[in-house]
C-alpha cells in the first residue's frame, strides 16, 4: 500500500513488487513495441526500399499504371493511333521491359516477406515462453491452492484432475504429440489419394 509522507506526497512501500517491476500490460506492451522497433532500426536501405515496392506493387493505382502503359504501348505499336511503332508485334521490348519488371518486383517482394517472417517467428517464439511462464504461474498456484485445500479437509489424492494440474508441463511432449498428429493427417491424407 501507499503511505503519505509529511508533504502530500504518497510513498510506495519498499515491499512493494510494482516499485521493482513494470505492470505485466506495460512489459508487454514494451515488448511488442520494441520487437518492432528493434527490426526496424535494423532494416539496410534497400530493405526499407524493397518494403516500400511491395507496398506500392499491391496498390490499385500501380494495377491501373499498368493496364494504361499496356493498352497505350499496344495502341502506338499497332499502329492505331497514326504513331510509327517503335516495338511492333509480338512487342519484344515491352516483353523484356516486362519479365525484368517481374523479377525485381518478385525479389522485393520475396525481402519484404522474409523480413515479415523473421519477425512473426520471433513474436511466436517470444508468445511462446510468455506462456509458458505463465503455465509455470499457474501450476505454482495451483500448488498453493492444493495446500489450503488440504487444510480445509480434503485430499489432493481424491481429484486425479487437480493431480495432473500440479505437475510440471513437458512442452517436449507436447511437441512430439503435435508432430505425431501432422504426421497422422498427412498419411491418411496420402492414403486417400
Amino acid at each position: 500500500m501507499t503511505s503519505e509522507d509529511s508533504s502530500g506526497n504518497s510513498a510506495v512501500r519498499p515491499d512493494d513488487r510494482r516499485q521493482h517491476s513494470p505492470s505485466r500490460s506495460a512489459g508487454t506492451h514494451q515488448a511488442r513495441r520494441s520487437l518492432a522497433a528493434h527490426h526496424a532500426a535494423q532494416r539496410s536501405g534497400i530493405e526499407r526500399a524493397a518494403d516500400a515496392l511491395a507496398r506500392g506493387a499491391a496498390s490499385t493505382p500501380f494495377l491501373v499504371f499498368h493496364a494504361l502503359w499496356f493498352i497505350i504501348w499496344m495502341l502506338v505499336n499497332t499502329g492505331l493511333v497514326g504513331i510509327r511503332p517503335f516495338d511492333p508485334f509480338p512487342f519484344g521490348l515491352l516483353t523484356l521491359v516486362v519479365s525484368l519488371e517481374a523479377i525485381f518486383l518478385t525479389i522485393f517482394v520475396l525481402m519484404a516477406q522474409s523480413h515479415e517472417s523473421a519477425v512473426a517467428e520471433l513474436r511466436e517464439e517470444v508468445s511462446l515462453q510468455v506462456v509458458l511462464r505463465m503455465e509455470e504461474e499457474v501450476t505454482k498456484t495451483l500448488q498453493l491452492v492444493a495446500g489450503l485445500y488440504t487444510r480445509l479437509g480434503h485430499r489432493v489424492g481424491d481429484d486425479p484432475e487437480l493431480r495432473e494440474m500440479l505437475g510440471p508441463l513437458d512442452a517436449d511432449e507436447i511437441e512430439r504429440d503435435l508432430m505425431d498428429q501432422i504426421k497422422s493427417a498427412r498419411e491418411s491424407k496420402n492414403q486417400n489419394h
